[in-house]
């Protein structure tokens, strides 16, 4: 049974910084598609970051492009998000998500595996 579990989250300041971890069990994803997903309250769930294990292929949000960085440890089979530069906008839950594929979508629909998400404020 594949499990996603994410930690990190917390509260921080504008400007600050927070990394994400997510331990991925039941199965390596070394030729996949992984991401991350945020979802604000009352707002739909909304693409961060994408990585393909094998390749280190990578694609990000623009609104997070030159702020936050994805990335994997192979042997440890945890997918990373550093988040630098925080800003209010960025508070929201945010979610690891794996695929079957390997093709890196900004669908959340397109990813078959999910964790349970951590919470992310950041306040002014």
């Amino acid at each position: 049974q594949v499990q996603l579990v994410e930690s990190g989250g917390g509260s921080v300041q504008v400007g600050g910084s927070l990394s994400l971890s997510c331990a991925a069990s039941g199965r390596t994803f070394s030729n996949n598609a992984m991401a991350w997903f945020r979802q604000a309250p009352g707002k739909d769930r909304e693409f961060v970051a994408a990585l393909r294990w094998s390749t280190s292929t990578r694609s990000y949000a623009d609104s997070v492009k030159g702020r936050f960085t994805i990335s994997r440890d192979n042997a440890k089979n945890t997918l990373y998000l550093q988040m630098n530069s925080l800003k209010p906008e960025d508070t929201a839950g945010y979610y690891c998500t794996a695929d079957n594929g390997f093709v890196l979508f900004a669908a959340a629909s397109r990813y078959d595996y999910w964790g349970q998400g951590t919470q992310v404020t950041v306040s002014s």
